[in-house]
């Protein structure tokens, strides 16, 4: 027998899945990883800790797969787009703004390049324009700006800068070739030039201050780079041994998280060989990606891409996405004054809160959505990504009364999973005015499970929701990676011929309900309109 295996490092924790030839799902196991915050808006992590996770995770997932190691033919791995620093060694270079040693990775979510970021759109440069306009301080070379400017010691010590996908695979094999999806996705790389380096744009590194990164071919970034699924070798026997598995078991070049779950879900329910067009990805945990791919370059302003040949060979890739999702639900039921007692109740109970909180919906009305008349959600809490691309906005609630009970509780967690749906609409409607509609919503992740929130997604954005029969399409993405390195699959779009399964379809019920989240959506971007507006009216209090 023939498996595969995909892992999937996320923001808290490092999961394993072990697959069939058909993608059927056989065993998993996951392990926690710790997050830093010793500042406000800074976010790091220990790449030691992570591979630590990763080898207990792929351990369990083997064991609960019942199968024998040396059977596991192929290997995928994605993460978070985390930019880990390391010496020429391999050490790791802290940057920890205190000097905290073993913390050499900085969070997707850290947001203390903010202020690199705006500098760099202020600057601007050719390769802006395939990140819908604008950086995000999410992506790598604001975090690099500020590494170079605030802690010099660890820039002049750093000998390798890798997004941690390609830290990943790099450490599984002692392999130094860079993943096209990571690069181009979060590092401005330019795919559609070229593997061997011809994507870099060295006058746009060196107007923003990086001109040190094209030093020795762009050793220290990526001279090198492979398709998604391409073999960068084996498992090295000290890798192997780590992770009990065979040494030399291939391992395909990495994909970001987000870029994995579009992979392992676009294709559910369609026959092999089908356009994807028309379909979007909606990756939906911690924050949320929504991808679709192209088979022309699309530029969408506030929309990261066009990327090329970032999720399959030849097309080009969209990406909107949501700062906090599935982080801004947690937030909004932790800050209230009725969350500890409900979260007492749910443990007694060996339940979510999440299914308290629905089912005490269903108790106030048959048709909840529309509870929400008066209780809107401005969903900014963590700046926006997409599509208007300023990580300065913040959140909001309107419509706030006296009451701090069960009720009113569940009126802020009802709102919130609405306006994450109307942050979707936005990012469709961006999409659709330049050319490229959406009739479709493929959904993974976390909330994924959560029935209310595709429910209001598909009424919100008037588009079928697909929910993969796969319990983790995440870690199928990275199956497929492996299946293609290992050669028991042709290309990406073969694997997901075979492996991608079916799945559940929700669709929009229309007329009233339509209308209402129409006047509802409305309000939000009314809602983000007046935030605008009371930032410029403060900056002008100051002068």
């Amino acid at each position: 027998m023939t498996y595969f295996l995909g892992v999937d490092v996320g923001t808290g924790s490092a999961r394993a899945g072990v697959f069939d030839t058909s993608g059927c799902l056989l065993g998993t196991a996951a392990q926690a990883i710790t997050t830093y915050r010793p500042r406000s808006g800074f976010a790091q992590q220990s790449a030691a800790q992570i591979w630590a996770a990763v080898a207990k995770a792929v351990r369990g997932a083997v064991a609960d797969a019942k199968v024998d190691a040396t059977q596991i033919s192929g290997i995928g791995f994605d993460a978070t787009c985390s930019l880990v620093v390391s010496t020429a060694q391999g050490d790791p270079v802290s940057v920890d703004p205190d000097g905290a040693p073993d913390q050499d990775v900085i969070l997707w979510m850290d947001h203390r390049a903010l202020g690199d970021a705006e500098a760099i759109n202020a600057i601007g440069g050719a390769p802006l324009q395939y990140v819908g306009g604008k950086i995000s301080p999410e992506m790598e070379l604001p975090k690099l700006r500020w590494l170079k400017r605030e802690k010099p010691e660890a820039w002049a010590s750093a000998g390798a800068f890798f997004d941690l996908p390609d830290w990943l695979v790099h450490r599984a094999t002692g392999n130094e070739t860079r993943s096209l999806c990571s690069m181009v996705c979060k590092w401005t790389y330019l795919g559609h030039k070229g593997l061997q380096g011809e994507g870099w744009d060295d006058g746009f590194l060196t107007a923003i201050g990086l001109e040190d990164l094209t030093d020795g071919n762009h050793g220290r970034i990526g001279a090198s780079l492979a398709a998604p699924g391409q073999s960068c070798g084996g498992l090295t026997d000290a890798a192997a041994q780590e992770l009990g598995l065979r040494p030399g078991t291939p391992v395909a070049a990495s994909l970001i998280d987000a870029h994995a779950g579009a992979l392992g879900t676009l294709g559910v329910g369609l026959a092999p060989g089908a356009a994807l067009d028309g379909r979007l990805a909606v990756i939906a945990g911690t924050s949320t990606c929504h991808i679709a791919l192209t088979r022309d370059p699309v530029f969408v302003p506030g929309i990261w891409g066009p990327y090329f040949g970032v999720v399959t060979d030849q097309l080009w890739a969209l990406e909107g996405g949501q700062s906090a999702a599935g982080a801004l639900l947690d937030h909004v039921i932790a800050r209230h004054a009725d969350s500890a007692a409900l979260l007492q109740q749910a443990q007694a109970q060996g339940c979510r809160v999440t299914d308290l909180i629905e089912a005490h919906l269903a108790q106030m009305a048959d048709e909840t959505a529309t509870l929400t008349q008066n209780r809107h959600v401005q969903p900014d809490f963590h700046g926006n990504r997409s599509p208007r691309a300023e990580p300065w906005r913040k959140g909001g609630v309107a419509g706030l009364t006296l009451d701090s009970g069960m009720d009113d509780l569940a009126l802020d967690y009802l709102a919130t999973l609405q306006a994450l749906a109307y942050g979707t609409r936005h990012i469709l409607q961006a999409m659709r005015d330049q050319g490229v509609v959406i009739d479709t919503l493929v959904v993974s992740g976390g909330l994924a499970r959560n029935a209310l929130y595709l429910r209001e997604h598909a009424d919100a954005t008037g588009c079928n929701v697909v929910v993969p029969d796969q319990d983790e399409p995440v870690l199928l993405g990275c199956a497929m990676l492996g299946a293609v390195a290992a050669g028991a699959q042709a290309d990406l779009p073969a694997a997901m011929a075979a492996m991608s399964g079916a799945g559940a379809v929700i669709a929009p019920r229309g007329g009233a309900i339509a209308a209402y989240h129409d006047r509802k959506y409305n309000v939000m971007l009314r809602m983000q309109d007046d935030y605008a507006a009371y930032v410029a009216i403060m900056k002008g209090s100051d002068q």
